[in-house]
């Protein structure tokens, strides 16, 4: 049990839930997912909204459409789980048999549904469509399941529940799928269930690495309380912390959370970017120079645009990125940059003078307040240059100085652009706060 006072009023939260934790599993039928012919969005999408209403996904597992492998997956997911929510294998067609599997594994018939035979009936008309019998066969049904209008498709959703367990299938057309979960799955659960509250609140941190964070925190991350977990989400550059917390009572759950947040702050609070899931430096940046009224250009060798790319990605960047260039050539760096040949010659296109030149080159092109230069040896090979491959130089330009740094980003070559892409933006954002 965990203690917290709140004003005069002494408070108990216990670390196990009052409402019962309800776990679900997730099958993905198509063989075209499991021969890389398409990605499995609809996973994500459903345990993201799973999880906001209280439900934990145990698993997720994507299967062939073959009847004894769906058979088995339903068995398995079932002897795990509360709540199993399949998607995939519902369409008019001989290759989708999950309708006919799961009255099976029911011990269930199918039955013509004469609502949903009104329903597809209706749509054809709307944009004047042969009915054909095909068609009416996806208005077969296992007669103790409750169809799920579908109002974005020809194929119902199904809905059953047996011994305080619930089986859901949903078409896998993504579109169709999010409306069928979001009209009427969701709200079902909710209805069905007691379902805890699950909170998360999470906090992104830029230029350290996990290993070195995470023994920051230490001391912090062992006196969490027991409800209250911790998870490290690293990506080049970057690392997010998310809390969650679960249990029965919202209030409590946030305060708590909160608290936690608050002590989190205070010992990182150098490396902290924002406190958003969405919040990104790119974003965090693109407030900066707004605020500010201040522009932005960028010189690209090695990182091919990428920079770019990342900055462009924020609604509203035309509001203070100017534009850019990737000078992956030394002529382009001469002719466009204005970097001097025997600056080159000199120093080889992979050094410090040369990324400076090339920063410096595209504030005074673009008449920019800062600028982004990079170049290095992406690899797999380094050129004509004496550097290893893996080593880059950043330079930032602002509005009173440029200066650079070197780094060394190791292999492979997309490790290398993504690394460097996102140290630049790391020193952009701290020279921006300087400023």
């Amino acid at each position: 049990m965990q203690i917290f006072l709140k004003g005069c009023v002494l408070i108990a939260i216990f670390s196990t839930n009052i409402v019962k934790e309800m776990q679900a599993e997730i099958i993905t039928i198509g063989d075209e997912i499991l021969i890389g012919q398409i990605l499995d969005t609809n996973s994500k999408w459903i345990a993201t909204e799973l999880n906001k209403i209280g439900i934990s996904v145990y698993q997720i597992t994507s299967i062939q459409d073959d009847k004894q492998h769906i058979l088995k997956a339903i068995k398995e997911a079932q002897s795990n789980a509360d709540i199993v929510i399949i998607t995939g294998g519902l369409g008019p067609t001989k290759d989708d048999i999950t309708k006919l599997t799961l009255a099976e594994y029911f011990n269930d018939t199918v039955v013509l549904n004469d609502e949903i035979v009104l329903h597809i009936e209706q749509m054809f008309a709307k944009i004047n469509y042969p009915f054909t019998e095909v068609n009416r066969n996806q208005a077969l049904v296992p007669s103790t399941c409750i169809p799920l209008k579908n109002e974005f498709g020809t194929a119902p959703g199904m809905w059953f529940y047996k011994n305080s367990k619930v089986v859901v299938s949903l078409p896998g057309v993504p579109f169709e799928m999010i409306g069928l979960m979001s009209q009427s799955v969701l709200p079902k659960l909710q209805a069905t269930y007691n379902l805890p509250f699950i909170l998360h609140k999470t906090i992104t941190t830029y230029g350290m690495g996990e290993s070195m964070l995470a023994e920051k925190i230490e001391d912090w991350e062992n006196n969490l309380p027991a409800f209250i977990k911790l998870a490290y989400l690293p990506s080049f550059g970057s690392v997010r912390l998310r809390l969650s917390a679960k249990g029965s009572i919202h209030e409590m759950l946030d305060n708590a959370i909160t608290s936690e947040m608050e002590k989190l702050t205070k010992l990182i609070p150098d490396i902290i970017v924002g406190f958003d899931e969405n919040e990104t430096i790119e974003s965090v940046i693109g407030q900066l120079l707004t605020e500010k009224k201040q522009t932005l250009a960028v010189a690209e060798s090695c990182t091919g645009g990428n920079i770019a790319k990342i900055i462009t990605s924020v609604p509203g960047a035309s509001n203070y990125f100017v534009g850019g260039i990737v000078a992956y050539s030394k002529m382009i760096k001469i002719m466009e940059l204005q970097v001097d040949e025997k600056l080159i010659a000199e120093n080889t296109v992979v050094s410090a003078q040369v990324t400076e030149a090339m920063a410096k080159g595209i504030q005074q092109k673009y008449q920019t307040d800062y600028a982004i230069a990079t170049t290095g040896n992406a690899g797999p090979t380094a050129d004509d240059t004496d550097k290893t491959v893996g080593t880059v130089f950043i330079a930032i330009a602002t509005p009173t100085a440029i200066f650079s740094e070197e780094f060394f980003f190791g292999k492979p070559r997309e490790k290398v652009i993504g690394r460097a892409s996102n140290k630049a933006l790391e020193l952009l954002r701290k020279e921006i706060l300087k400023n």
